[in-house]
């Protein structure tokens, strides 16, 4: 089934792009991302996503090089071979460094509300997760509009203290994805998606089509 309106066509072109032109990206258009990203609905509208936004390389280098420390770290201790263990470090690295603009997307619970028992605690902080979520989706449907490519690194999921410690990000802020962003060198890989078969439920009277 096509995507006939003009955002759905948007959605389908939409690609993740890991490899990028060398240009910069003038700041307005990554602030035009930002404020479609702080256009995404969320729990209590508390808006509990945070950008943590890296131009210059250095920056971006000192995290590439930290996260990819822990990454190594990681797979050593999982037995991993050692040669496949430094591909994959070299690979992040060049994803991150060579990205004209990094966006660290955080959740911070601080505007969230509190509770005594843990099970609510948890439905809080994913209520906060989910809305970062989608301002990241918003994120990225804002950069096909702008003819940019990017793509999501969940990463820093599994070193969020390493993240947040290397960039120095305000206290609270909870590293949850890397956003690259660049002038597209490559059209991206179509993925192929499951049919509304296998991921609906139809709960409803009405008679099936």
């Amino acid at each position: 089934m096509p995507l006939e309106t003009k955002l759905g066509h948007m959605i389908g072109r939409r690609r993740s792009i890991r490899r990028y032109e060398p240009d910069a990206i003038v700041r307005a258009s990554t602030e035009r991302l930002l404020l479609a990203a702080t256009r995404a609905p969320s729990a209590h509208n508390r808006q509990p996503w945070r950008f943590a936004v890296l131009e210059a390389h250095a920056q971006k280098e000192k995290l590439a090089l930290a996260m990819g420390r822990r990454l190594r770290e990681d797979r050593a201790a999982d037995g991993d071979d050692p040669q496949t263990i430094e591909l994959d470090v070299e690979r992040s690295y060049a994803r991150i460094t060579e990205a004209p603009v990094v966006i660290v997307v955080c959740v911070d619970m601080q505007p969230m509300d509190e509770y005594p028992d843990e099970r609510r605690r948890r439905a809080e902080f994913l209520m906060a997760v989910q809305s970062t979520a989608m301002a990241a989706q918003n994120l990225l449907l804002a950069a096909e509009q702008e003819g940019l490519g990017a793509c999501v690194m969940c990463a820093p999921l599994f070193c969020p203290e390493v993240v947040a410690e290397v960039l120095s990000l305000p206290q609270g802020w909870q590293p949850q994805m890397v956003i690259t962003i660049g002038r597209p060198s490559n059209a991206g890989k179509d993925r192929p998606r499951r049919p509304l078969d296998d991921v609906v439920v139809w709960l409803t009277d009405q008679p099936a089509r």
